[in-house]
């Protein structure tokens, strides 16, 4: 895996300023599924764990729904320190961050590139040299699944949107069926 401690001491952008704990992907090395949400949330960055919060609950629960066992997946951030106040990551932060992103892909090798939400979805994209979207077309691209090198990208929104509206559960439901299926 790349260089731990080199994330731990990194100053790549201000986000060091304001983080508790940079979060390092967590979970199953060889697995066939890397989970990239945005960011970590205030609860992770306080516990320096992935998906404790309250979208990592939201997100857990869909796991066990669709009989996946979290401790066979890696998940992980694009941007690995907290955003004050859950603002949008900013260019040169996603600039910065991608290099242990892009170590993490290399090494996981999964099958399947879960991006959850508009930021790690466009990373994505761009990486990966596909077409580039709006955020209004990036809703369309919810649950679809592009192929990319020896991978897919399936694309899901994040697990917070359902904090905000419930309506959307019965579609990230069937979405994550899609994954369990993989």
């Amino acid at each position: 895996m790349f260089n731990k401690e080199e994330l731990q001491n990194c100053q790549r952008c201000e986000l060091y300023r304001t983080r508790e704990n940079v979060l390092c992907g967590e979970g199953n090395v060889s697995s066939d599924l890397l989970f990239i949400a945005q960011a970590p949330g205030e609860k992770e960055d306080k516990e320096g764990r992935m998906f404790i919060g309250p979208a990592g609950k939201i997100f857990r629960k869909l796991l066990k729904q669709v009989k996946i066992d979290i401790s066979r997946i890696y998940m992980t951030n694009l941007i690995k320190c907290n955003l004050p106040q859950n603002r949008r990551p900013k260019q040169r932060e996603i600039k910065a961050c991608s290099f242990f992103l892009d170590q993490e892909i290399i090494e996981v090798d999964p099958k399947i590139l879960i991006p959850l939400g508009y930021y790690a979805t466009k990373y994505l994209f761009q990486k990966y040299d596909l077409s580039d979207f709006s955020k209004t077309e990036f809703h369309d691209m919810i649950g679809k699944s592009f192929p990319v090198d020896n991978k897919k990208i399936f694309v899901l929104s994040h697990p917070a949107a359902l904090l905000y509206n419930e309506d959307f559960q019965e579609k990230a439901f069937l979405h994550y069926q899609k994954i369990a299926k993989f």
